[in-house]
Parts: C-alpha cells; sequence; structure tokens
C-alpha cells in the first residue's frame, strides 16, 4: 500500500466516468428519453426534490475524488469507507427499482465491483494505520 490516496482518487475518478456514462446512454435509449420527458421514469417522478436527493447522492463520489487528496490517512480510509459502503447500497437499490436495462446492469456491476473494491482496501489501509 505505498500510495492509497493516489489509488483511491484514481478509483473514484473511474466509477465517476462510469455513473455519468451509464447516464448518457440513458439519454440514447428512446423509451427512457420519452419518459424523462414526461417526467415519469418507471412510475417515478421526476420532481425537483427528487432531482436535489439525485444531486446529493451523486455529489458524495465527486466529493471523494477531491477528499482522497485532501484528508489526513485515518479520516480519509473513514471517508472512503462510508461513501463506498452508500453508493454501493444505492446502486445495490436502484437494480431492483425498477426493470433494469441490460446496458443498466453491466455498468451497475462495474460500478458495486469498483466501491466494494475501495471498501476493502479502505478497511485495510485503516487496519494498517492502527498498527
Amino acid at each position: 500500500m505505498k500510495q492509497p490516496k493516489e489509488l483511491l482518487f484514481t478509483l473514484w475518478i473511474f466509477v465517476m466516468f462510469n455513473y455519468l456514462y451509464c447516464d448518457v446512454m440513458g439519454l440514447m435509449d428512446s423509451s427512457l428519453l420519452r419518459q424523462y420527458l414526461s417526467g415519469t421514469v418507471g412510475g417515478m417522478p421526476i420532481t425537483e426534490n427528487f432531482l436535489l436527493l439525485a444531486a446529493i447522492v451523486m455529489e458524495i463520489p465527486i466529493a471523494m475524488i477531491l477528499l482522497t487528496r485532501l484528508l489526513a490517512p485515518k479520516a480519509n480510509a473513514r471517508a472512503n469507507l462510508f461513501a463506498s459502503a452508500f453508493k454501493t447500497l444505492v446502486m445495490l437499490l436502484t437494480l431492483f427499482a425498477g426493470s433494469a436495462t441490460s446496458y443498466y446492469w453491466f455498468c451497475a456491476v462495474i460500478e458495486i465491483a469498483t466501491t466494494l473494491f475501495i471498501f476493502g482496501y479502505s478497511l485495510r489501509w485503516l487496519r494498517m494505520q492502527k498498527v
């Protein structure tokens, strides 16, 4: 574990690109695009409050890109544990909150694997700091 901050920084960038590109693909999916334009996706109304909550949820991995560079090691590991656990749970829930497309499943598996790796790596890093 020579450079945990650099690895975690890179992993958060990687997972953010996956989140973003999956959302872009959703805009290219004509059936989803029609739902977005109607204001209801999978029976769920896309309200201002829903979008605010989505922005807050996505701000966590965005902030982790910065925080992995700035936080002290112990706080860094703890923040990565929280953020990766939270985003893993969110992604697992989204898979079962409607009918996910094949491309969504593909991206979600990569995203979940990445955040699980971040969790395990951060846990190991935190334990090494106690030695």
